[in-house]
């Protein structure tokens, strides 16, 4: 679908439809929804017999009825537009892998305005896999807006197939790093707690006794003061996984808002995410088998927050 088209409709009311509501009568005549009709009355794109309506008004059998039905954007569309930050760290016929910056969706969504992973590939040139849902072809693994880091995006089908496997059997090495409030207790350790919808808010998660099965293990890198630097590897890959499990140990990630972090603590080291960064990807290469590493540095936000919690102590 395309932005700027509308369809102009012109049908008159059968004798069935007497006395119906204007916006019943659209929905049944133009096959839209009661809540879509009801939209593009009060917009004044609907008039009966020339008149504009409300949506309570009642038609008469014989009336014309009037609509302009502009065209609505499809949220899963691919918009190509190169997205400044993001950087190519491996390319080759199989893959390519890049350094994902904070505020980029990975594909396109429904409610995600925003710029995207797949969106700047296509617009860079990229071919990339066709596997996979529209939008998000040739997506192995997806990594939140608010998180940056390396991440891999098949490009063969071949490449699609092999990785997207790769990623179900847990044999890729997937290395975050946080910096999380307070020190956890063991200093190192597994998190084994299943992760599901929060009941209450639809955008986030919880760890929840019918949610699916998570696994996240940790090891403490640096304490400092108000916080710790951990490394951790995760052996399952859900939605805030490390967010919600460093959540549920009392020590969410600095700057995680959504999960209970300390907003004071976030403005004093200047940071308005959460800390947490894609460092290392490691896995079998899908056309030779050689294992392969991509890395990634911390981005500047990041790397100052560190710096003032160093400097704390």
């Amino acid at each position: 679908m395309n932005f700027g088209h509308a369809d102009q409709r012109t049908l008159h009311v059968p004798d069935g439809l007497e006395g119906e509501r204007v916006d019943a009568a659209m929905a049944r005549l133009f096959g839209l929804s009661r809540t879509r009709a009801a939209e593009l009355i009060a917009e004044g794109l609907v008039t009966v017999d020339g008149s504009a309506v409300a949506k309570s008004d009642r038609v008469s059998a014989g009336s014309m009825l009037d609509a302009t039905i502009p065209s609505q954007a499809d949220p899963l569309e691919i918009k190509p537009e190169i997205v400044e930050g993001i950087k190519i760290i491996y390319d080759d016929d199989a893959f390519v892998v890049i350094d994902k910056p904070v505020g980029v969706a990975v594909h396109p969504s429904p409610g995600w305005q925003g710029k995207t992973v797949v969106g700047h590939l296509v617009a860079a040139g990229f071919r990339i896999s066709t596997s996979g849902a529209k939008e998000r072809e040739g997506i192995v693994q997806r990594l939140d807006v608010g998180t940056s880091g390396v991440m891999v995006i098949a490009k063969s089908e071949h490449a699609y197939s092999v990785l997207k496997n790769a990623f179900r059997q847990r044999t890729v090495d997937k290395t975050y790093h946080a910096l999380v409030q307070g020190h956890p207790d063991p200093l190192e350790g597994t998190i084994d707690a299943p992760i599901g919808r929060n009941p209450k808010y639809d955008y986030k998660f919880a760890v929840r006794a019918d949610g699916r099965q998570s696994v996240t293990h940790y090891e403490t890198l640096e304490a400092h003061r108000f916080a710790s630097l951990l490394e951790i590897h995760l052996e399952t890959g859900r939605t805030h996984q490390i967010r919600v499990h460093m959540s549920a140990l009392k020590h969410p990630c600095v700057g995680d808002l959504t999960y209970g972090a300390d907003p004071a603590l976030a403005r004093r080291v200047g940071v308005e995410r959460q800390w947490l960064h894609a460092v290392k990807l490691g896995f079998e290469h899908p056309e030779t088998g050689e294992y392969v590493t991509f890395e990634s540095t911390y981005p500047d936000d990041l790397q100052h927050a560190l710096d003032v919690i160093r400097d704390s102590d």
